[in-house]
């Protein structure tokens, strides 16, 4: 059993009964109340649409708005945690070559104490001899 669904003719249908109604209502005494159920009739038709427009996305396997929103959400996620690791491994490379930094200078602060300990022992060694000699 095929069924053809046309949503150009069921628009034309409800254009058709929705201006009707208009005519009914506003000749009423009550306008008001015929905008209300005119208005409410109206959203009620673009959320039949809406629902249908989002079966048939998804029937064809087609992401529809909200699918994109919640993978772009995803993906600024993502970004931020991206960010945050590259912040700390700069952090630790940093902090590594502070340490490469500190290693080099206390190998040449060892350097330069064995050289004032060198001399040290020289100058007792020459404070010692004269000493010796007399």
């Amino acid at each position: 059993m095929s069924t053809d669904f046309n949503f150009y003719d069921m628009w034309k249908d409800l254009y058709s009964h929705s201006s009707k109604l208009f005519d009914e209502k506003i000749s009423n005494e009550f306008p008001s109340q015929g905008m209300g159920q005119i208005l409410e009739m109206n959203l009620q038709f673009k959320k039949m649409i809406d629902e249908s427009t989002l079966k048939y996305l998804e029937f064809m396997n087609v992401p529809s708005r909200n699918d994109i929103a919640n993978i772009s959400s995803l993906i600024v996620n993502v970004d931020a945690k991206v960010d945050d690791l590259e912040e700390r491994l700069e952090e630790r490379l940093d902090n590594q070559g502070d340490q490469e930094l500190f290693k080099s200078e206390l190998s040449n602060l060892k350097k330069d104490m064995k050289n004032l300990d060198n001399k040290l022992n020289q100058i007792l060694t020459l404070v010692k001899s004269p000493e010796k000699t007399k």
